[in-house]
């Protein structure tokens, strides 16, 4: 983050048809900024120039309008922007970069911050815990009810910590039949997988309410890693203690 003082402004300038890696070069500059953790870039668009070909180009032309001069312009600390100019240079091409001594008087805040709320980095925890994947085939239903939405229903009743559905295009189970996703297919019984992650306990204790639920399907469970984000610190510990 910007803090009063020292710093340099860099300003690009690119054509808005020049491409970098199939994408146009101001927004993958954009992009490159946004994720090295920039504090803030702004992209303009010229109403007419010329560069070093000497090339008029104006919106007025309809077959130059794509031809016009884009600008992304930063300001950083004088260390980010010696760390980030090779790169630039690499993504700017044909462009050009033009960077100025410049000095902070006041620095641009986050929209809560400035609220009166401060920003708490978020809390990062790790642990062990199991992922079980459930397989069957999308036809499959218990109690009349599609079965992925009832185990869905039934792990949340059971206080799992989380499940998502994945439907597949294409696969085959025991009975060695094609399963697939096709428009003008008779048969739409695509291959569904579950992902669930809890603990091995908890996991475990659950895997007699789906012995009556799956006639016909795969269960698998394997260790994970867990890293767990989060910036609710008081609403977790509250949930922690209800579920204890």
């Amino acid at each position: 983050m910007l803090t009063p003082g020292p710093a340099r402004k860099v300003s690009i300038y690119v054509a808005e048809s020049q491409a970098y890696h199939s994408s146009a070069a101001y927004s993958a500059i954009l992009e490159f900024l946004f994720f090295r953790g920039v504090s803030g870039a702004t992209v303009t668009r010229g109403i007419a120039g010329f560069g070093a070909d000497h090339h008029l180009q104006t919106n007025r032309t309809v077959d130059l309008t794509t031809q016009l001069p884009i600008k992304v312009e930063f300001i950083e600390t004088k260390e980010k922007v010696d760390e980030l100019l090779p790169k630039l240079h690499e993504m700017a091409g044909s462009g050009l970069i033009e960077m100025q001594d410049t000095n902070i008087l006041k620095a641009a805040e986050p929209a809560a911050q400035s609220a009166g709320h401060t920003e708490v980095p978020a809390l990062k925890k790790e642990s062990k815990a199991k992922l079980m994947r459930i397989f069957f085939g999308e036809n499959d239903k218990w109690n009349g009810k599609p079965l992925q939405e009832a185990i869905v229903a039934s792990l949340r009743a059971n206080d799992i910590a989380g499940v998502t559905v994945y439907r597949g295009i294409l696969g085959y189970g025991a009975n060695r039949r094609i399963h697939k996703d096709a428009a003008l297919s008779l048969s739409h019984d695509r291959p569904i997988m579950l992902s669930v992650v809890d603990s091995e306990e908890k996991l475990r204790a659950y895997l007699p309410q789906l012995d009556q639920m799956v006639k016909q399907g795969l269960v698998v469970l394997s260790d994970v890693d867990v890293i767990k984000y989060s910036h609710d610190y008081q609403k977790e510990e509250r949930r922690n203690e209800a579920r204890s």
